[in-house]
């Protein structure tokens, strides 16, 4: 009996094998997991100069008694939220920096060495994003995809023994930065937000979304986007074609459609083995999409409405190009009751922190003015930016 139930297995092994032979490896799905995430992450960052230490920072399973739902998965395994931090001069002032959507900390390569000489520079990635933990995505509302990221960051903050920084947030960064600033004024000097989404909603613009929808076209996104669709499940559905569909994104949003200093060769390479690994992994974070805006990235609950209640002292940076307007901003300003300047960064688009890092890092430099040489705070604004 033992020899015909080996014989079978060894039959079926073989079976499987010669199955096997026969898928073409070119479609095979190519792994990825948090471990290949991190080895990307450490190949990108090898062109920084700065030495920087990383580290997973253990946040726990949730703050007790929480009733947020990220916090009531069916795993209680303890979170961690991915962290580099680089080396700094003693008693330099401490500069968080927060990713956007479907970024990753190390999109910041190209500012870190830069910004590490004025600062004690900390870039995260956003609980289920990057290399940080990837729990099960519970949330069905707005208020409890906001609590996600907040109450995660706040968790991180804790961990850290972090208090009186400079938060730095790209895009929907920004916007969570932002949400963060307001629930927690007490632990911000300085708020920074690039290229920031979240400060108009639809009924601000409701004309042009409206048309559009009534297209089949829009019908059709539309029913994508409030179905949870993401750009990352189109990466994950190519399989062993995703990291082509990425190399020619970055080549061309970075290179031949860059608005200002393009990747070199070893930029694109690496950034596009990181960048593939980060979307390719088990989707967590990216489903806020749908909670946090409506089709034609309009914010469900938009900033513009707590400009009054804001507390914090903010920079606004937006790329000259960028496509997220900074006049949400401008109309911000008008009901803020705390300083604020809005500086646009010439030759930058959406990321104008990799398109001018020059003259990204030049106006980060000014709007933190106070902190890094308090008699140069009536400075004039540098050379090439532009004052809105």
């Amino acid at each position: 009996m033992a020899d015909e139930t080996t014989a079978t297995a060894t039959a079926t092994t073989r079976k499987s094998s010669t199955t096997r032979s026969l898928w073409p490896s070119v479609l095979r799905w190519i792994p990825t997991s948090t471990n290949h995430i991190i080895a990307a992450e450490k190949r990108l960052l090898s062109l920084i100069k700065t030495p920087y230490t990383q580290e997973q920072v253990n946040i726990g399973s949730g703050p007790p008694g929480s009733k947020v739902r990220w916090f009531r998965s069916t795993s209680d395994e303890s979170r961690f939220i991915n962290t580099v931090t680089f080396d700094s001069k003693e008693d330099s002032p401490i500069l968080v920096m927060i990713h956007g959507y479907g970024a990753s900390q190390g999109f910041f390569f190209r500012n870190f060495d830069a910004l590490a000489k004025h600062f004690r520079v900390i870039a995260i990635d956003q609980l289920g994003w990057g290399g940080s933990s990837r729990p099960d995505f519970t949330c069905k509302s707005t208020e409890e995809t906001e609590a996600w990221f907040i109450d995660s960051f706040e968790e991180w903050r804790k961990a850290k023994n972090l208090s009186n920084f400079i938060l730095l947030g790209h895009s929907f960064g920004g916007y969570i930065a932002a949400k963060y600033a307001l629930k927690h004024p007490e632990h911000i000097k300085h708020l920074i937000l690039v290229g920031s989404a979240g400060f108009s909603s639809e009924t601000d613009d409701s004309e042009r979304p409206t048309h559009f929808r009534a297209t089949w076209k829009g019908a059709l996104l539309n029913h994508l986007w409030e179905s949870n669709f993401t750009p990352q499940k189109v990466i994950r559905g190519f399989g062993p074609f995703g990291p082509d569909m990425v190399r020619k994104y970055t080549s061309a949003r970075f290179g031949a459609y860059s608005t200002g200093k393009v990747l070199t060769e070893d930029e694109c390479r690496l950034l596009t083995d990181y960048v593939y690994h980060t979307l390719a992994a088990k989707a967590s974070g990216e489903l806020c999409l749908k909670y946090i805006f409506s089709f034609g990235a309009f914010a469900r609950v938009p900033l513009l409405h707590s400009a009054s209640e804001w507390k914090v002292p903010t920079t606004f940076i937006y790329g000259y190009n960028d496509w997220m307007s900074y006049q949400g901003a401008q109309e911000a300003r008008k009901h803020m009751k705390v300083p604020c300047e809005i500086i646009r960064v010439p030759q930058g688009g959406h990321f104008a922190f990799i398109d001018n890092p020059t003259g990204f890092h030049a106006a980060v430099l000014y709007g933190c003015r106070k902190f890094l040489s308090p008699d140069q705070d009536n400075d004039p604004l540098p050379e090439g930016l532009i004052s809105a």
